[in-house]
């Protein structure tokens, strides 16, 4: 058995940081819709969790009903939540299969 030549190591140890940089990047350059009450109400949110806009139908907004409001708005907040976790699941997940599986330091989820 032959020992692994170091230089390949380390240049294939800085292809991933430089892979896992760039995947990082494209993360937080997303932009991600979530939706609640088949769309009456929307959160848009980066892929680094802030909030960029929030839409609501009129049809929702009832002074008498300020609970379904609140749980349309929660609703949304989770799907745009879930789909930034996927998102980087998605980008992130075959890197850290070459890192043995281990999650990247509880980044995302």
């Amino acid at each position: 058995m032959s020992q692994p030549d170091m230089s390949q190591l380390l240049a294939q140890a800085q292809q991933m940081q430089a892979q896992l940089q760039q995947a990082q990047q494209e993360i937080i350059a997303s932009t991600v819709v979530g939706e609640a009450g088949n769309g009456l109400v929307s959160v848009s949110m980066s892929g680094g969790g802030t909030v960029s806009e929030i839409k609501i139908d009129p049809k929702v907004v009832d002074p008498e009903d300020i609970e379904t409001l609140q749980d349309l708005l929660t609703g949304a907040f989770n799907d745009a939540h879930q789909k930034v976790a996927d998102l980087a699941q998605e980008k992130m997940g075959p890197l850290s299969q070459g890192m043995g599986g281990e999650e990247l330091g509880g980044l995302f989820g």
